[in-house]
């Protein structure tokens, strides 16, 4: 088998997944892009098998310790094992979940989400495109599904070369749009042109979380997308929601939801967020509550000093607009941006915002979308709720 040779102090030997072009010693064998390689250090000892694109600035990514081939008996093995996982979980709805995170599954670039009896299937690395038909039978033998979609319209393919691509893998058609449960809050569900796989998974059991904070309360949802905080405040019982997103699909798409949900008690708003807290804090507007939970304002690690001066923006007016004792869920979904820079950023807002906060919580991504205590990439969604007190 070909492959490559890894420098000494390389990232795989700290239990990394990954191998940098500039990471690799040589190659040997004359692999090509989106076979599958064998990786040794640099005494000629194994450490594993790897999937290879050198047209990728991650040109390995490990799928075994051990002599591995992509194969059929590969994906029913790595799906069956994601699936006895979900099992172990005790989820609400073992039908509703992310299946496959990727690396965390060892399945790199692969993700699927299951909507009972549709999967949707992103494949966000060569090797594993190449290799779809192989995936999708797996799926289908295993969990005999009514449909699989490829939604591979993610913009990191670029990255490893691949163009933007969606399709029905199996199945008849797309579904129509369907509804589906969850925490008592029906949504509306669109796995051809609905937000990236459908709904945001991640985010199911923060949803809880936050409502239980809104009882009587005032609640700001910003970015709201199509509403899953917005609808769980009005749920729980707040007496006003203000839901506010740029995109008219998405505000059109909460709404229905709010209908679904019988839920009057929420004004829906499409405007850009960060102009329209400028203009909440000109009127005087106050909030009990309030949510920041953006679209990742950062792609690569080069933009991130950009990005956390729209975060701190963000930030900075949603804590003038809230009352004393009210409380801020803030969320970040890019792993470029660490805990600590994150938290660093929230803090200096409070200061020049002139407000001291208590942290009540930290969130993270629901555990249907496993961590590797290695590999940082795989923990990438940061959430913490704070009250505001007055200063000692």
């Amino acid at each position: 088998m070909a492959g490559l040779v890894v420098k000494p102090r390389s990232r795989i030997f700290h239990g990394h997944e990954w191998v940098y072009g500039s990471e690799v010693l040589k190659t040997f064998g004359n692999p090509e892009p989106g076979d599958v390689v064998t990786l040794k250090d640099y005494k000629d000892r194994p450490l594993g098998t790897a999937i290879y694109n050198p047209d990728s600035q991650i040109v390995a990514r490990r799928i075994s310790r051990r002599k591995q081939l992509l194969n059929e008996d590969f994906f029913e093995r790595r799906l069956q094992r994601a699936a006895d996982l979900r099992a172990e979980m005790n989820l609400p709805d073992p039908t509703l979940c992310r299946l496959v995170w990727s690396e965390a599954d060892g399945m790199p670039g692969v993700v699927i989400d299951r909507y009972g009896d549709h999967f949707v299937v992103q494949t966000l690395t060569l090797a594993m495109d190449n290799n779809k038909a192989m995936l999708t039978d797996a799926i289908v033998k295993l969990f005999s599904p009514k449909t699989v979609i490829e939604r591979n319209d993610a913009p990191i393919r670029k990255a490893e070369g691949l163009e933007p691509h969606t399709s029905v893998l199996y199945g008849d058609d797309y579904p129509e749009p369907f509804i589906i449960e969850s925490n008592g809050i029906k949504q509306l569900i669109d796995l051809q042109d609905g937000q990236k796989t459908g709904i945001y998974l991640d985010q199911l059991d923060n949803y809880a979380a936050v409502a239980a904070l809104a009882k009587g309360k005032r609640v700001l949802d910003c970015f709201c997308n199509q509403g899953g905080f917005a609808l769980h405040a009005a749920k729980a019982g707040a007496t006003s929601v203000d839901a506010i997103d740029i995109s008219e699909t998405a505000v059109a798409a909460g709404k229905h939801n709010a209908e679904l949900n019988e839920l009057e008690n929420i004004e829906w708003i499409v405007e850009n967020v960060f102009s329209h807290l400028r203009f909440l804090e000109k009127e005087g507007k106050k909030y009990d509550l309030i949510i920041l939970d953006p679209p990742s304002f950062t792609r690569n690690r080069k933009s991130v000093k950009e990005a956390m001066r729209g975060y701190k923006e963000i930030h900075l007016r949603a804590l003038k607009l809230l009352e004393k004792g009210g409380q801020l869920a803030t969320y970040s979904c890019s792993f470029h941006v660490d805990r600590e820079t994150f938290f660093g950023m929230i803090c200096d807002a409070s200061v020049d915002a002139k407000r001291t906060l208590r942290l009540l919580d930290e969130q993270r991504q629901r555990i249907d979308h496993p961590v590797i205590a290695t590999m940082p990439e795989t923990a990438y969604l940061k959430g913490a709720i704070f009250e505001t007190v007055a200063s000692f």
